[in-house]
């Protein structure tokens, strides 16, 4: 799986894990040139609070469109600090 922006590869990994229909990306399978960290956190119930990245590709900005739970609940553990993708990032 590769998850792509703006003419660039933000992420690509055989080991995506998909929960609730979005694949998430192990942390060291990202391009991390592209990711400046957000101050935007949201809770999940069940995963536990996340975090959110801005990515930034040749000047151009979408805010939040990447998210990950740096400490996750039991239940999620399967995904601690693996990053997922929304708001325009194409994922296939």
């Amino acid at each position: 799986m590769r998850a792509v922006w703006n003419g660039a590869i933000l992420a690509e990994s055989n080991q995506t894990i998909v929960v609730e229909g979005n694949h998430y990306f192990p942390h060291d399978s990202i391009e991390k040139g592209y990711f400046q960290p957000s101050d935007t956190h949201t809770v999940c119930p069940w995963k536990g609070t996340a975090s959110y990245y801005n990515i930034i590709v040749n000047g151009d900005v979408i805010k939040d469109a990447a998210w990950y739970y740096p400490s996750t609940k039991e239940a999620a553990k399967s995904i601690e600090n693996y990053v997922a993708f929304w708001r325009g990032v194409k994922v296939e």
